[in-house]
């Protein structure tokens, strides 16, 4: 036992503080982090491929670039959808053999639930394990601004953690 540390006695007169079991809400810091803090460690690059384009071009950029999905664009860059590997797949167990001439707007959603910068990544999560997709564009202000991935959600928080463990293991050292 620490020689600082001292017992209470039983005619201490000091009052002992009462201490609080951890809620979700106490865990989570006022400044959740968001999608624009995430966009700016991990950029604001999106790999995209045009509603003509074929499904063999776009299981070779996915093949390529090691990516799960593709957001799809028009001429003038707005969102039109989002390919992912699980569409490609569910199309190749259809139409197996006639799968890669196919048209991307045929095969991708073209309902896609974005997310905003300044949505709080546990939102975004959420949103993605209720709706069980693991890729979501960005738009602000109209405008594609970037794609988060569970994995970029996952890796990120994982690191708030491993920071706000040493914070406290360097509090508790001194």
């Amino acid at each position: 036992m620490p020689t600082s540390y001292q017992a209470p006695t039983r005619g201490d007169t000091r009052e002992a503080k009462k201490t609080v079991s951890q809620s979700t809400r106490s865990n989570i810091k006022g400044d959740a982090a968001t999608v624009a803090e995430l966009l700016k460690t991990k950029g604001g690059n999106v790999l995209s491929v045009a509603p003509g384009d074929t499904i063999a071009t776009a299981v070779g950029i996915l093949r390529d670039k090691k990516i799960g999905a593709l957001v799809v664009t028009t001429a003038d860059g707005a969102l039109a959808g989002i390919l992912s590997e699980r569409d490609i797949v569910r199309k190749l167990a259809e139409t197996p053999g006639q799968t890669l001439p196919q048209l991307v707007s045929e095969n991708m959603t073209a309902n896609v639930i974005t997310c905003a910068p300044e949505d709080t990544l546990v939102t975004v999560l959420r949103l993605m394990t209720v709706g069980k997709f693991r890729h979501m564009p960005v738009i602000a202000d109209g405008t594609l601004r970037g794609m988060v991935t569970i994995g970029d959600v996952v890796t990120y928080r994982l690191q708030e953690l491993e920071h706000e463990a040493l914070q406290l293991k360097q509090m508790i050292v001194g």
